[in-house]
């Protein structure tokens, strides 16, 4: 949905403003019978306090903030704006605020400041949620697939702790790995995040490898790719004196730096022509 109108917007501030006093039916008397609030009809009254519902901002009694600074950060990151899933890289700086964003911040007297923040506050919170989300299913969907494709035990160890550096040990014949799983619905960009751990445990475990997930809009896997331990050693931060450390760091992999699949797992496949080929085949497109 896109932004709300303007006559929306002034409502649902003044909902906010006078919610937690009078309740809803006096606010609808009030917002109905006096003159100062005139300037709007009943509708779009009922229409604002819908909304506030549906973003969540009439539970909100722990957000101290402005009425008109819930209603402009609610109104971008509840909107299905095409800029905000990578708000991080198009909104750098409050001069880069696309037009509707900046219309929101005026009608709501937001100043261009604080909306810029505000925007990346947001996607901020969007942002990790989503991680969480898209990262589990891919943890589990790529186990449920190793674990049918493969003669190997596979070990889904981030479902017991987080502090092993990495997500998956899969343990064959000959040899064991241990998978770092990152997974992704985008088609547009290659982002991951690692930890200081992580990667710390990919530079002392030889059998250590990043694997990219990308999952279909139902979570399920459409793609498997590797991203090689060469280039996140070269990419990764330095530490540039005893006293500052970095604890995690986020990668934007180049397109030519994924390698499509996982073919150092494809000598224990069950069937070389499976599931596991298959979405090896291809990462991106």
């Amino acid at each position: 949905m896109p932004i709300p109108p303007e006559p929306v917007l002034r409502a649902a501030v003044r909902w906010l403003d006078r919610l937690p006093g009078s309740g809803r039916a006096r606010c609808r008397a009030l917002f109905t019978n006096h003159p100062e609030f005139s300037d709007l009809t009943p509708t779009q009254y009922d229409t604002a306090l819908s909304w506030l519902e549906k973003v969540g901002l009439t539970e909100a009694i722990d957000d101290h903030r402005s009425s008109k600074v819930k209603v402009f950060t609610a109104a971008v990151a509840a909107s299905d704006l095409p800029w905000f899933p990578d708000a991080d890289c198009l909104v750098r700086s409050p001069v880069e605020l696309p037009e509707d964003a900046l219309h929101a911040a005026e009608i709501l007297d937001v100043p261009t400041d604080q909306a810029f923040a505000e925007t990346l506050a947001a996607w901020g919170k969007v942002d990790t949620s989503e991680r969480e989300r898209v990262g589990e299913a891919g943890e589990e969907a790529l186990v449920e697939l190793l674990a049918a494709s493969l003669n190997a035990r596979v070990e889904h160890l981030a479902a017991v702790a987080d502090g092993y550096g990495y997500d998956l040990a899969v343990h064959g014949a000959d040899a064991s790995f241990h998978i770092e799983v990152k997974a992704t619905t985008r088609r547009s960009r290659v982002t991951v995040y690692l930890s200081r751990n992580e990667y710390e445990t990919m530079r002392r475990d030889p059998q250590w490898r990043l694997v990219l997930v990308r999952l279909s809009p139902e979570l399920a896997i459409v793609g498997l790719a590797t991203v090689p331990r060469d280039w996140i050693t070269a990419s990764a931060p330095v530490d540039r004196s005893p006293e500052a450390r970095w604890e995690s760091c986020r990668f934007d992999v180049p397109q030519g730096q994924v390698e499509a699949g996982v073919a150092w797992l494809l000598p224990w496949a069950k069937d070389p022509n499976g599931r596991l080929t298959a979405y090896s085949s291809e990462f991106g497109g």
